[in-house]
């Protein structure tokens, strides 16, 4: 059912909405992780390849991202303010829109993603790569669409479903991964496919292909208060898909900036080896776990700020910003606290390469430090993507990564020649100053006089 967030203890819609995403994100995390632990038992270099697609592959995630959350703002708002006819149109634009552009950016992709990875490693690692890649790349439109019916059902006010398909899927993705990947099936002892990493790419589609129609028939049946049309997705509206390509833009841009970083930062990392660059996707996978809490309280709490602009409560949409970063901060430092511990028990679940261990656990102490500033940034900046307002992210992105990381690691790797561990020391840096920019932005207001229709 659709819920009205406009009213209630924050607090306690705050965790009403996060905590089906967290759920359902980390249900999604641990089939990320349980992957890569498959993959693993082929080799490092598997993992060193994967991590090289991987990293080019979440470039277009910047499509989705200026897409997604300007369909955050115009679905949540139009809901808010109770015009049901223009939250359909933003469902319907928003998953019909994103099909197209997620196609396009895959053709594009496919045609130079091969030369990319090759100015990384060596070939038999890229061809692991490219294995498991392109056909991830050919069904990017049914994994983008996933993501929009999924953020429609949350901008009503409904995390559980979502997080009920994502955990099947994810268990789903689990059991089929070693019967695609191996001859014989771990465990089970039955037979496999044997298709190696394509297997595990051909799993993780088949998952995204029955989320993503599970979600459409909830997300149409009319039982959640709104009914978006199938006659709605065979035609374009030019007012609301240039809303969709303009309130989210500065975001998209920063999530294209930061991933485009990563693909220099890979090669930076590179420098040291395939240990180094698989190091760098198991601690990623690890990070991408521990940032689920983040994702859960910024879509949780993004949807109660729409909500309550689009009703003129400026007033508790401040009050849950404040809410979400002293949540958002909280989590980080439990985080850090086991990381601190135990990453090094962690990273061996993936492998029992020596080398890749000790460079995995110090990424994790480093990275998990400055998770605990990003964490309040990034509480603070769900005002920023409930209102529409998304300039910040953009300029943070080309501080932190641009003006600070990446010319750290010129200056330490490049010139000076310093050892692996001030890589991992550049991402500290650029999360600390990520956070300085949020915080100055929220603090300057204007999120506070934006809405969109």
């Amino acid at each position: 059912m659709s819920k009205d967030l406009t009213k209630g203890s924050i607090f306690k819609n705050i965790f009403l909405m996060a905590i089906p995403t967290m759920i359902g994100f980390s249900a999604q995390m641990i089939y990320d992780l349980v992957d890569l632990y498959w993959i693993g038992k082929i080799s490092s270099q598997a993992i060193a390849g994967i991590t090289i697609f991987t990293t080019i592959f979440w470039v277009v995630e910047s499509l989705n991202e200026i897409i997604g959350s300007s369909s955050i703002s115009l679905i949540s708002q139009a809901f808010g303010r109770k015009d049901i006819k223009s939250t359909n149109i933003a469902i319907e634009q928003t998953i019909t829109f994103k099909f197209l552009m997620a196609l396009i950016a895959a053709i594009i992709l496919s045609i130079f993603l091969k030369p990319i990875m090759y100015l990384f490693t060596d070939i038999e690692t890229v061809n692991m790569g490219l294995e498991y890649g392109y056909i991830r790349l050919f069904f990017l439109p049914i994994m983008f669409s996933s993501y929009s019916v999924n953020t429609a059902l949350r901008c009503i006010g409904d995390p559980k479903t979502p997080m009920f398909i994502m955990i099947f899927v994810s268990i789903l993705n689990i059991f089929l991964d070693p019967i695609f990947m191996f001859d014989k099936t771990p465990f089970l002892s039955i037979p496999g496919f044997n298709l190696g990493v394509f297997g595990a790419a051909v799993a993780t589609i088949i998952s995204q292909s029955i989320a993503f129609f599970i979600g459409f028939y909830f997300l149409f049946s009319g039982k959640r208060g709104i009914k978006p049309s199938l006659k709605g997705l065979l035609k374009l509206n030019k007012n609301v898909d240039i809303s969709l390509m303009t309130i989210g833009l500065p975001n998209g841009f920063e999530i294209f900036l930061r991933n485009l970083s990563n693909t220099f930062i890979l090669g930076f990392i590179s420098v040291f080896g395939n240990n180094a660059l698989a190091a760098n996707g198991i601690a990623g996978r690890i990070f991408g776990f521990a940032f689920m809490p983040l994702v859960g309280l910024s879509m949780g709490s993004s949807t109660i700020i729409g909500q309550s602009l689009g009703a003129n409560d400026v007033k508790r949409a401040e009050d849950s910003s404040k809410m979400a970063a002293f949540l958002s901060i909280s989590f980080m430092m439990i985080f850090t606290i086991i990381i601190l511990f135990f990453s090094q028990n962690i990273l061996s679940l993936f492998t029992d390469n020596i080398e890749v261990i000790k460079f995995g656990s110090d990424f994790l102490i480093f990275g998990s430090i400055g998770l605990i500033f990003l964490g309040y940034g990034f509480g603070l900046a769900t005002a920023f993507s409930g209102s529409g307002y998304n300039i910040p992210f953009f300029i943070s992105s080309m501080i932190s990564r641009w003006g600070v990381q990446l010319p750290f690691l010129i200056v330490f790797i490049k010139i000076l020649n310093f050892d692996i561990n001030w890589v991992w020391a550049s991402f500290l840096f650029a999360d600390l100053a990520e956070t300085i920019v949020s915080v100055s932005f929220y603090n300057k207001g204007k999120w506070k006089l934006k809405r969109v229709k």
